[in-house]
């Protein structure tokens, strides 16, 4: 393959970076026995690639090749500090036999399963096993995890450093659960997978609505995940991302514009992803042991059925959301409850339920908080409070179709 032109090739291993930094951390964690040393050669082969490939083009196979060039840039520091006897393990472990970077696929989700479970142990704080996981694994950046915890970057930061630190001195072993330990293990990961669905679902910055990358990721660890464990949970999760992913090719025009719910074209719904979603809800409906991912597929799974948004049973999806709300109330679901007692209802019925959810203040800077309320009093007529709130949501998005979408909507009140 010919070398590519510099701006070329940066583009191309950025998007490398985001398809497969987690494979290759996750490998790379097996061979080295240590995240920092992982970490920090994994940057340095995707800077060395940056240099080699501009003179002899990119390998046909380009993973093999990061992790390869990654073990011997871990080889290389390991003896740096051996000789400012800084070293804590031996150079000869990391190029033992047995550490093959020609790795087969089957065996890298074996390593990214087992990069999870460690992320995600319960010597760790909760909040330290999500951000750990989304950042090592899934190759999500700081800020991007941020958007999904509400919280500030550098208060992310410091968690990621914390939970790498307590995997370093405990040591937490990198291995899946036992059988045994297994079930009590499963919470953290399911909200991490979920966290990673919801930034490719719904992008937290850029251009794009939707990281289909991301989407695909997060579907994949799930389909892991149930073929590992396959609790009513699990299959639940699944059953959501399916069902979500679903609308996919109907939530954006040719041009990059937004699309909502209630005018998307339905034929492009992706039927038979919706059908396997379906079939894991009503599986995992029917143990009677399922929890806020199985009753959120079903939501969904409401949605999809529907020939459309006036045929949709809406007194179905509030009846669900009532549940939800009962064994895990968050602020968000809280809203989207809000949201289909409007459609039950009326506007003034969701709008005293937004309002009271926006009270509370967890939902202060999340734009489709302030985006809902202003749809409600859009259809209520009362423009300039439409309008104040519409310009709050746009004030707190930086995805580009959302805010078009939003100055549309305010260009269009009256």
């Amino acid at each position: 393959m010919p070398a590519p032109v510099p701006e070329q090739l940066s583009r191309t291993i950025e998007a490398l970076y985001r398809l497969e930094s987690g494979r290759v951390l996750a490998t790379l964690v097996r061979l080295l026995g240590d995240l920092d040393l992982a970490e920090e050669a994994m940057h340095e082969a995707f800077a060395a690639a940056l240099e080699f490939w501009s003179q002899t083009g990119i390998p046909d196979k380009p993973r093999p090749w990061l992790i390869s060039t990654a073990r011997f840039k871990a080889i290389d520091a390991i003896r740096r500090r051996a000789r400012f006897g800084e070293a804590q393990r031996d150079p000869t472990f990391v190029a033992a036999p047995g550490g093959n970077e020609e790795t087969g696929d089957e065996e890298i989700e074996d390593d990214r399963l087992r990069l999870i479970f460690t992320c995600c142990h319960p010597a760790l704080p909760p909040e330290g096993q999500v951000a750990l996981t989304l950042r090592e694994v899934c190759g999500l950046t700081t800020e991007e995890i941020a958007r999904a915890f509400l919280v500030t970057p550098a208060t992310l930061a410091q968690r990621i450093v914390r939970a790498k630190a307590k995997i370093r001195e405990t040591p937490i072993p990198y291995e899946v659960p036992t059988p045994q330990e297994l079930p009590e293990r499963l919470d953290a990961v399911l909200q991490v997978v979920y966290l990673v669905f919801n930034e490719g679902y719904s992008a937290a910055a850029g251009a794009e609505v939707t990281r289909a990358e991301i989407t695909r990721e997060a579907i994949r660890l799930g389909r892991l995940l149930a073929g590992l464990q396959p609790e009513p949970e699990v299959n639940g999760l699944l059953a959501l991302m399916l069902l979500q992913e679903s609308r996919r090719a109907a939530r954006t025009s040719p041009a990059g514009e937004l699309i909502l719910l209630e005018h998307q074209d339905r034929a492009l719904w992706n039927r038979e992803q919706i059908a396997e979603g379906v079939g894991l809800v009503e599986k995992a409906l029917s143990t009677r042991r399922f929890g806020p991912y199985t009753l959120q597929a079903a939501i969904a799974a409401v949605h999809a059925e529907a020939e459309s948004t006036a045929a949709t049973d809406w007194g179905q999806i509030v009846a669900l959301y009532n549940q939800l709300v009962r064994i895990q109330p968050a602020p968000v679901a809280y809203l989207n409850r809000a949201v289909a007692i409007a459609m039950c209802d009326g506007p003034e019925a969701g709008l005293r339920h937004i309002d009271a959810v926006l009270e509370h203040g967890d939902l202060a800077n999340y734009y489709l908080a302030h985006s809902a309320r202003a749809e409600l009093y859009r259809r209520l007529g009362r423009t300039a409070e439409a309008r104040a709130s519409y310009e709050r949501a746009l004030a707190l998005t930086q995805q580009e179709p959302e805010r078009q979408f939003l100055r549309e909507r305010i260009r269009q009140l009256k």
